[in-house]
């Protein structure tokens, strides 16, 4: 039972991840008022890299 909710979770942080690399620039815009938005925006990118590697390797490693 705890296997499967670990997986799950780290399923879930694959999905935030994935989502934070492809809509960066979005969601930037819609929460961050400052004027450079290419950083924000790259460091969006960045945080979701990292929480999908993070969550991948919780999954390889599981198994």
């Amino acid at each position: 039972m705890g296997k499967i909710i670990i997986m799950l979770i780290a399923t879930i942080m694959l999905l935030i991840g994935v989502t934070l690399i492809y809509d960066a620039r979005i969601i930037t815009k819609k929460f961050f008022g400052f004027g450079d938005q290419n950083e924000a925006s790259n460091g969006l990118k960045m945080l979701g890299f990292l929480i999908t590697i993070i969550g991948g390797f919780i999954i390889y490693f599981n198994i």
